[in-house]
Order: structure tokens, then C-alpha cells, then sequence
């Protein structure tokens, strides 16, 4: 699972925005969003840039991405 950190969503017409651009890339992924936390996690084939570019070419600003399983094993999360 990949965790992105956005900025610019607010409502759950982001939610679905930011989860229709992913899913154009990647019908299967799993979105995940997390409007308070600004988190936007997904589990999906595609790389993280494609996701990221994504995410961007709908309107929001990813600052950064965490591979969580990475993120998970090393004991961070």
C-alpha cells in the first residue's frame, strides 16, 4: 500500500475525484481517503508516480508518499 499526503481535498467530491483519477489508471486499486489527515492511500499494480501523477492532473498537490508496507515493517506506522 502506497500512503500519499495531499493537500487541497475537503469534501467527499474530492473523494471521489481523487478516486476516479486513480482508478482510470487502475480499475482494481483500492482507495483509500483520508480527508481530516489529508492521507490518500491506495493499494494498486500501477507505480507510485503514475498514482501521484494521477492525484495531480485532478486538481490536488501530493506533497509526499510513504510506501506503507515499507513504512509498516520498519515499525513507523
Amino acid at each position: 500500500m502506497i500512503e500519499f499526503q495531499v493537500e487541497g481535498m475537503s469534501c467527499q467530491h474530492c473523494v471521489a475525484a481523487v478516486t476516479k483519477a486513480i482508478q482510470a489508471h487502475d480499475a482494481t486499486a483500492r482507495v483509500q481517503v483520508d480527508l481530516a489527515q489529508g492521507r490518500v492511500a491506495v493499494e494498486s499494480v500501477q507505480d507510485a508516480r503514475v498514482l501521484q501523477a494521477a492525484i495531480d492532473e485532478a486538481g490536488y498537490t501530493v506533497k509526499g508518499a510513504v510506501d506503507g508496507a515499507t513504512n509498516r515493517a520498519a515499525g513507523n506506522v
